[in-house]
């Protein structure tokens, strides 16, 4: 498994914390990232993703903030990734 994979069986979102901005980067189930249409040519389909996988508990912590707060993060999950 490489760097941009992860154990996930759903698609997802990975996110990350950079200088205080939120970054989440959509993955298909299969475990490549998905372009701006959310379409998985390894796949041949489009993704849905509504599930956040946090890099560090800082990021979980504020991606947990948005869900509360903000009808547009309102189906989403979020947890911390697995260690590698």
């Amino acid at each position: 498994m490489n760097s941009t994979q992860t154990r996930i069986d759903k698609d997802h979102y990975k996110a990350r914390l950079e200088g205080g901005e939120l970054i989440m980067v959509p993955y298909c189930a299969c475990g490549r990232i998905l372009d701006e249409g959310y379409f998985c040519e390894n796949c041949s389909r489009k993704c849905r993703c509504y599930q956040i996988v946090c890099e560090d508990q800082e990021t979980l912590d504020q991606v947990r903030s948005y869900i509360r707060k903000s009808s547009q993060f309102s189906g989403y999950t979020a947890y911390l990734a697995e260690p590698s």
